[in-house]
């Protein structure tokens, strides 16, 4: 009885305290919840972002649950009940994070996540500065754009910071445009966060040197700085660190540095120099990393031979040497790595091929070698990536041991296949296929029997006649990326044009014999080429593409009316129906939201006005409609399309003045337009001109870029490089990708009259200018010198007059220039480029004088008078003489005169 009574009271006291303890928490303060409450309401949910998982903010409420402190993502100190923590990451959150957010009200913040929402690329706002308690923030892969505001410097009790704008690149690209970050002046940023412990500042553009200061952070477990712009000498320093766990500096181009023969004494576990500059040769002291996990360094300098002590590296899942100088012989040690999954050794310079160590690796799932492929390659069972592109291999591969194949690349190789009638048990996995430049002369037999194949790319090969049907026997139902470009195919199986893939989502078989009707696009269909074949008929199928977003049907021979159906389909951001025998007029209904960035329209026999529905295209950048029976004025609505940086409306019927009904234009973004052979009447549209802003700005760049536009293809993103016809130099090129440097401006073969404005001078990027066989007068405007950059320059067949400037020779990189059939006159420029301009350049211009012209210039003193020849002495008096003659008479006739008017005067007194 005893000890039941004695358990009777231990339970109430239990309970006691328990209840005590509950009723003694505080709750969440009202000014906290109302707060965050606010913070809720600023935003809408998105459970359609390719990164929400669980909004947690709904769930939230004041009625049911009015203490915060039991909401979802919310944590509090228990004993004040002061809001501590904030956990919102992949909470599907969209819209603007405003600089007056309530958030900056929770000033007991210690931990803040707002990871992977979608902030709209709107900046980060002011204000963090005021959350001095803050010890954990992460903003990462929230579409967050502009300057990193420097009062989040201030938060010296950070330990972990981190602002990468991408979770994780490989996965999102496609599904978010590049935000921008930039932090001009990383010394300042860093100076008061000495505690840091994790510190992520990837693309984020610095363009500065890496700070020396980062190596007095002894705390710090983890830095990365992943494509930041960064150049200069990388602290060596930086590598001793005690505790560093983690270093990733990879895609910076113009970082050196070097790995150094020191002992090392971190635990590293990660480094990843790859695409930097770094070079030397790897130091025996690399073997001290025995926890070294993952060693990327692709894409470098390094050179020399691998040190032998690279065997200790027992626990290396991730090696990638590929892209550098390594030399000698693959060494042995490798058969040591036996934890290695991912092994990456091609483009270098190793002198054999793999050794029988090769079996070892049992863990191995991707692969990517160059040279002789080992006979062990083949026991590799668990090997799930291979990557054998561009090894020049040839003969017949026998795949039928790696049944975990998933991803197999041999491109660039000239191989065949075994043929075996029970293949579909042999690759039961593979869902990726690249045989690319495979020398391929019909399709390959295993492509019937792959039942989980998700891509296949059979490009530039050499396969002809139909595309067969039994194609897509085993992936009917799974493939969803098609390329069978740069072949000579010619039809379809059982001509059946329509390709029976429910879920395909790109489809490429361009540059190809195709000699049928146009098949319709699936409707699931994203990216759509088919360019560059033998189509004809019309285009009305193409209105089945609900979701295209590349249609690309350019160089074929289709016919008929362009259908409505091409506005209106709302996730088109790239239509080139250029060089067909398309007719009647461009479809007027552009709906609100359109995504179009190109239009190409090039080379048909399309009529009417430009649509103004246009202008609810508000992404569009290049806009082609050269060479059609457009007849029209100039559209000035263009001007409300800020992003646009081509138009071309060459060879129509363009007409009358361009600035008689506006005073503004906005073509801030222009690089290119291109208004020749039409009749635009008036002068040069000057405030036109003046408008041109990225004309007016010189852009140094590392490396050539082309004009592209971002093509948004259902799981992924690429650049699609534009190309385009442009008369350069006097002759018509074809650009296959058009380099973003390259400005120019031709309005030749029109009406335009008057003075050729001085303003032009301003737009110093100019490469081509062209304002030839127009009716323009007046005078060259010596500001054509400040065009530095100016290749070429066509003013002929106009009424100029006066001279050409002296100062356009020095203009070092003019290798066109024509002046021809005008009225100049005076001195061609001599020196310089001038010198190698031929005759025709200022044929015409009776008063031009010098070379390269046979006639030559007076020099000084040619104008003063000879002296006369001995027979010009006796038979013809000079006009010298005759002059003084005259002199002398008159002084005689004048001296007697006087005399006699002396003499009469003395006899009249």
């Amino acid at each position: 009885m005893v000890p039941s009574l004695f358990f009777m009271f231990c339970t109430w006291v239990v309970l006691l305290m328990t209840i005590h303890t509950s009723l003694a928490r505080p709750l969440c303060h009202a000014d906290e919840s109302s707060a965050l409450m606010e913070f809720r309401r600023s935003f809408r949910i998105n459970k359609t972002d390719f990164l929400c998982i669980y909004p947690k903010v709904e769930s939230w409420s004041l009625n049911e649950h009015g203490d915060c402190c039991s909401w979802d993502g919310i944590e509090c100190n228990k004993a004040t009940g002061h809001v501590t923590g904030l956990n919102l990451s992949h909470n599907c959150l969209f819209g603007t994070l405003s600089s007056n957010t309530s958030l900056f009200r929770l000033l007991h913040l210690e931990s803040l996540n707002l990871a992977c929402n979608d902030f709209n690329f709107s900046s980060i706002p002011y204000g963090f500065g005021n959350l001095s308690r803050l010890q954990y923030l992460n903003l990462s892969s929230s579409n967050l754009s502009g300057k990193v505001p420097s009062d989040i410097s201030s938060l010296s009790r950070l330990v972990s910071l981190d602002l990468n704008p991408f979770y994780n690149l490989e996965i999102t690209r496609g599904l978010y445009q590049w935000s921008i970050l930039k932090m001009p002046n990383i010394d300042n940023f860093i100076q008061n966060l000495t505690m840091l412990r994790e510190l992520d500042l990837s693309f984020i553009i610095m363009s500065s040197p890496l700070p020396h200061a980062l190596a007095n952070f002894s705390s710090l477990r983890l830095l990365k700085l992943i494509s930041c712009q960064l150049y200069g000498k990388f602290p060596v320093s930086i590598f001793q660190l005690p505790n560093l766990e983690a270093l990733d500096i990879s895609k910076n181009y113009h970082l050196s540095g070097f790995i150094p023969k020191l002992h090392w004494g971190n635990p590293l576990k990660s480094l990843s120099l790859s695409g930097t500059n770094f070079s030397g040769e790897i130091p025996i002291s690399i073997g001290n990393l025995v926890v070294l996990n993952e060693l990327s360094i692709e894409y470098c300098n390094f050179s020399s031979s691998l040190p032998t002590s690279m065997g200790n590296l027992s626990q290396l899942a991730h090696l990638d040497l590929s892209s550098n100088k390594f030399h000698g012989q693959v060494p042995t040690f490798f058969a040591n790595l036996t934890q290695v999954s991912y092994l990456d050794l091609s483009y270098n310079n190793f002198s054999s091929g793999i050794g029988h160590w090769f079996v070892n690796l049992v863990k191995l799932t991707y692969l990517n070698l160059a040279g002789e492929i080992p006979n062990s390659l083949w026991e590799l069972k668990d090997l799930e990536d291979l990557d054998l592109y561009g090894n020049n291999l040839s003969g017949t591969m026998d795949l039928h041991k790696l049944k975990r194949l998933r991803w197999l690349d041999l491109s660039f190789n000239n191989i065949s296949f075994v043929s075996k009638a029970e293949i579909n048990a042999i690759l039961p996995k593979l869902s990726t296929l690249y045989l690319d430049s495979c020398n391929l002369h019909e399709f390959p037999k295993l492509l019937g029997y792959l039942s989980t194949l998700e891509m296949i790319s059979l490009s530039h090969n050499k396969i002809e006649g139909s595309i067969p049907m039994w194609m897509w026997n085993g992936s009917r139902k799974t493939l969803f990326y098609v390329d069978l470009s740069h072949n000579f195919l010619t039809s379809f199986g059982n001509n059946q044009i329509n390709l029976p893939l429910p879920k395909l989502a790109y489809l490429d078989i361009s540059s190809n014999w195709l000699k049928t009707e146009l098949p319709s696009p699936p409707p699931s269909v994203a990216f759509y080429n088919i360019s560059h074949n033998f189509l004809f008929g019309e285009i009305q199928s193409i209105c089945s593409g609900r979701s295209l977003s590349v249609l690309d049907l350019s160089n074929n021979n289709l016919n008929g009316t362009i259908p409505p159906c091409v506005g209106k389909i709302n996730s088109l951001s790239i239509l080139n129906l250029g060089k067909n025998k398309l007719e009647g007029m461009i479809p007027h209904a552009y709906l609100k939201g359109c995504l179009l960035e190109i239009i190409d329209l090039t080379n048909n026999r399309l009529q009417g006005p430009v649509p103004r529905s246009l202008t609810n295209c508000e992404m569009l950048k290049y806009l082609n409609l050269a060479h059609n029976q457009i007849l029209d004025g100039f559209p000035l609505w263009l001007s409300d399309l800020t992003e646009l940086k081509a138009i071309i409306l060459k060879s129509n019927k363009f007409h009358g003045p361009i600035e008689a009904y506006r005073s503004q234009f906005n073509f801030s973004n222009m690089h290119i337009m291109d208004l020749s052979y039409n009749s635009f009447s008036g002068e040069l549209p000057s405030k036109l001109l003046q408008s041109f802003h990225a004309m007016k700005v010189i852009v140094s760049q590392d490396r050539l870029e082309y004009m592209n536009a971002l093509e948004n293809i259902t799981i992924y993103t690429s650049l699609f490089e534009y190309g385009m016809t442009l008369m350069n130099k006097g002759v018509e090129m074809e650009y296959a990708k058009v380099p973003l440097a390259l400005m120019q401006i031709d309005f030749s073969n029109n009406l335009f009259e008057g003075h050729i404005p001085d303003l032009i001078g301003d737009l110093k990027s100019l490469i081509l200018l062209n304002l030839s066989s127009n009716v323009l007068t007046g005078s060259i405007p010596p500001s054509l010198a400040n065009l530095t950059l100016l290749e070429s320059l066509d003013l002929s067949q106009n009424k100029l007059y006066g001279e050409i400037p002296q100062k356009l020779a020095q203009l070092t990189f003019l290798s066109s220039f024509n002046v021809s059939d005008n009225q100049l006159l005076g001195p061609i420029p001599q020196g310089s480029q001038f010198n190698t301009f031929a005759i025709d350049s200022f044929a015409m211009n009776k008063g031009l004088c010098g070379s390269p012209l046979p006639k030559k210039c007076a020099t000084f003193g040619d104008d003063l008078p000879l002296p006369p020849s001995s027979q010009e002495e006796i038979g013809k008096e000079s006009p010298f003489n005759l002059d003084w003659k005259i002199v002398l008479i008159g002084a005689r006739i004048g001296f007697l005169i006087g005399v006699i008017l002396e003499n009469l005067i003395v006899d009249e007194k």
